[in-house]
């Protein structure tokens, strides 16, 4: 046979193959996993160095990687093989991290575990809460009064900008009014949906609530760590009441420093926030866009905008409330590998 005779044959036996070879849908496609290393592991993020720290001391067969000049370490801690990284404070750094985490990484559960401010005044420092979903109550639509925005014709509707408003403020009078002496002033600050999408859902959706894996959750409400009052730095620093585990409500997150306790009362009364901090919602968002089951737990610093609240010296001079929050990491971490150990083999 011709050397011409040889490949049209190799030709036809390609295309036939390439016929019978069944096709997937971008939705049954995987994303590809682990750039760097390919065990399964429970990925999980720390936003401040002290928090890591806890963590990382228990971790045993440690491993460092350095990727885009970040340091991720894997090993087991409490019977899990993990991956632990510092993400570093804010919603950008937390997006950033998380992403890096997931593509360099197997990562089959991921775990947010830090300190955050107070927004329920009913909880104290030291407290360690676990909200049930997460939000971005300071993505926006920015009006110029307190009247419901209706940039496409019809009150509320912002479609015609790719933009949804949230169904927790699109009543009249519920963007934040900034207290005065002669009156309240509207701030238009209207919190809105985030948009985001998956592979489940390649046209994308709007949410305001990101919920928490209820599996994780479970596991979650069966741990009962005995909280510390006193700060391991400084155990002269005592708050006055024992701290307690708060399992559900609301978890808020946004790009600032809150110390405005008029803007936390806003956020307790309108949405019913239990707590804010500046990474777990954009850390949820990048979980629930790659399709990984996801908790966080925070342990309470301070009420934010704490000048009417006097216990706020016990986190700064002693490390309760990061002592507080590893303690329940780990009891967590206890819990689920007794109860899935197959996500370790």
């Amino acid at each position: 046979m011709s050397a011409w005779g040889i490949k049209r044959l190799c030709a036809i036996a390609l295309l036939c193959l390439a016929m019978a070879t069944p096709q997937v849908s971008a939705k049954e496609a995987k994303p590809k996993r682990c750039l760097t290393e390919c065990e399964a592991r429970f990925g999980i993020v720390s936003a401040f160095g002290e928090e890591a720290t806890i963590l990382l001391a228990e971790t045993t067969n440690k491993r460092e990687y350095k990727i885009n000049g970040n340091i991720f370490t894997t090993g087991k801690l409490r019977g899990n093989s993990v991956v632990i990284v510092l993400s570093g404070i804010s919603t950008v750094n937390a997006t950033m991290i998380t992403q890096l985490l997931i593509d360099h990484f197997n990562v089959h559960h991921l775990l947010l575990s830090g300190i955050a401010g107070g927004i329920n005044p009913n909880n104290k420092i030291g407290d360690v809460v676990v909200p049930s979903q997460w939000a971005s109550p300071l993505e926006v639509y920015w009006h110029g009064n307190s009247n419901v925005p209706s940039p496409c014709g019809t009150p509320g509707d912002l479609l015609c900008l790719g933009l949804k408003l949230a169904q927790v403020t699109s009543t009249p009078n519920s963007a934040y009014q900034v207290p005065l002496p002669n009156g309240a002033v509207s701030t238009g600050l209207f919190m809105r949906d985030t948009f985001v999408r998956n592979n489940s859902n390649p046209k994308g959706e709007y949410k305001f609530d990101y919920k928490v894996d209820p599996e994780m959750l479970a596991v979650a409400q069966s741990v009962k760590p005995q909280l510390d009052r006193c700060g391991a730095k400084n155990p002269s620093l005592c708050v006055s009441g024992q701290p307690v585990v708060r399992i559900g409500g609301r978890g808020v997150s946004g790009p600032v420093f809150l110390a405005n306790p008029d803007y936390r009362n806003y956020l307790f009364k309108t949405i019913q926030a239990v707590s804010i901090d500046m990474e777990t919602t954009a850390f949820a968002h990048v979980a629930y866009a790659n399709e990984i089951p996801f908790i966080a737990f925070r342990s309470l610093s301070d009420l934010a905008g704490g000048n009417d609240f006097t216990d706020v010296g016990a986190f700064f001079g002693s490390g309760l409330a990061e002592g507080n929050e590893s303690k329940f990491t780990l009891g967590f971490l206890d819990a689920w590998a007794k109860k899935y150990p197959e996500t370790n083999e």
